[in-house]
């Protein structure tokens, strides 16, 4: 009787696909609905109409942010899959690699001990703070991902020309979000 008033909820529980990333992922200067975590919803409702895309990324978030709200949103949507799209901010603010490192770890290790697959988006910066940040920046999301056995899609930007971007040159536009989202299938659809 008990297992059969849980099957719902467990039901549900693996229906769910749980983004957790920043302004490119929640679609900064473009209308919400083009954005690529948007048309990853509504590509599945044609072949897997049962999964929903819970899009918790904000504009602006760190993965001090991420890792502040990554519990809460593991026990309130229950997520069969979390797809991690968190870091360039970190950079942006000049926070060192070991930072943001220890909290994608924090943030993995939570998804992970929920029972959660998990996607890591890799990104890439500007020599701001010079070539060796950048290099090790670059290769903080395959380090991580082997380590801990993670799906990796080692450029999420991968194949975006440059007048896909918005004048900020950091934004992809409405035009980049497909390329986006074929760069994230590559890697979903084996574990779907």
């Amino acid at each position: 009787m008990v297992a059969s008033l849980l099957l719902p909820c467990a039901a549900q529980a693996a229906n769910n696909i749980l983004v957790l990333g920043d302004s490119l992922s929640a679609g900064y200067g473009i209308a919400r609905e083009a954005s690529w975590a948007s048309l990853l919803q509504k590509e599945l409702r044609q072949n897997h109409p049962q999964i929903e895309v819970v899009n918790a990324s904000i504009s602006g978030e760190t993965t001090s942010g991420g890792l502040r709200r990554i519990g809460k949103a593991l026990q309130e949507h229950k997520p069969y899959i979390v797809i991690i799209e968190l870091g360039a901010n970190d950079s942006l603010r000049g926070s060192t690699i070991g930072d943001t490192e220890k909290n994608l770890r924090q943030i993995i290790e939570q998804s992970l001990k929920s029972k959660a697959k998990v996607i890591l988006l890799g990104m890439q910066i500007p020599p701001n703070y010079g070539l060796d940040y950048a290099k090790q920046f670059r290769e903080l999301y395959p380090s991580l991902a082997k380590q801990y056995k993670l799906s990796l899609v080692p450029f999420m930007l991968e194949g975006i020309p440059p007048e896909q971007f918005q004048a900020d040159n950091l934004h992809p536009n409405a035009q980049a979000q497909a390329q986006i989202l074929k760069n994230v299938e590559r890697v979903l659809k084996p574990l779907l």
